[in-house]
């Protein structure tokens, strides 16, 4: 008799949210009374003006601001691990070592986020810093510095990537390479949310403006 075959298991929803988020810097409200929710596939890209709070909001979400009041939940993940110890965080520093080199900075990265080592030669690649592996990090230029600390990114798998002004520095062909990075994160069923006043040139990106009116499109 033939049996049918066993369909395969859809992949765990994957959703983060934000239900009534407000944020404080200085003693001063910054995001205010703010919901949203980014699914598993999605980039998030959040504009508004200096000021706005974008970089306030990302640094909540890693966990290394503290919100006043409302809740951030990540749901589908491993319910062992907290947000931050599931996300890429990648800040306006690049959090390279001049004295180390390209290859040996992405090494450590690999240990620190529990990564393979191996994967290292590909994401030298993946950001066209392969031909400087073996280059100090300190004679990098401003934009390949830049590249180095986002190529981090993929020496281990984390499902959110949240960016800030992850453009800093690049020029266009590398906010190209930065894009394709992107696309193929949130098409494997990661999810991004990035702080960037240039599009990333990502196809469905969703965008939260953020300042005195919120609003998602």
């Amino acid at each position: 008799m033939h049996q049918p075959e066993a369909e395969e298991n859809p992949r765990p929803t994957v959703t983060l949210t934000a239900d009534r988020v407000t944020v404080e810097r200085g003693g001063r409200v910054v995001i205010h009374d703010l919901s949203f929710a980014v699914a598993r596939g999605e980039l998030l890209v959040l504009t508004g003006p200096n000021g706005a709070g974008k970089t306030t909001l990302i640094r909540a979400l890693a966990g290394l601001l503290p919100t006043v009041s409302g809740t951030v939940t990540f749901a589908g993940g491993d319910a062992e691990a907290t947000l931050a110890e599931q996300s890429h965080y990648v800040g306006h520093a690049n959090a390279v070592k001049a004295s180390m080199t390209a290859a040996e900075n992405l090494t450590c990265w690999a240990g620190l986020l529990g990564g393979a080592p191996a994967r290292v030669d590909d994401a030298l690649e993946a950001l066209a810093l392969g031909g400087l592996a073996s280059i100090p990090a300190g004679y990098l230029s401003a934009g390949q510095k830049r590249r180095l600390g986002l190529a981090r990114l993929l020496v281990a798998d984390r499902p959110v990537w949240l960016l800030d002004e992850p453009t800093v520095s690049l020029d266009t062909a590398s906010v190209g390479l930065l894009a394709r990075v992107v696309r193929a994160h949130v098409a494997g069923g990661g999810l991004a949310i990035a702080a960037t006043h240039i599009p990333l040139g990502v196809e469905g990106a969703r965008e939260l403006r953020l300042g005195p009116q919120a609003f998602a499109a």
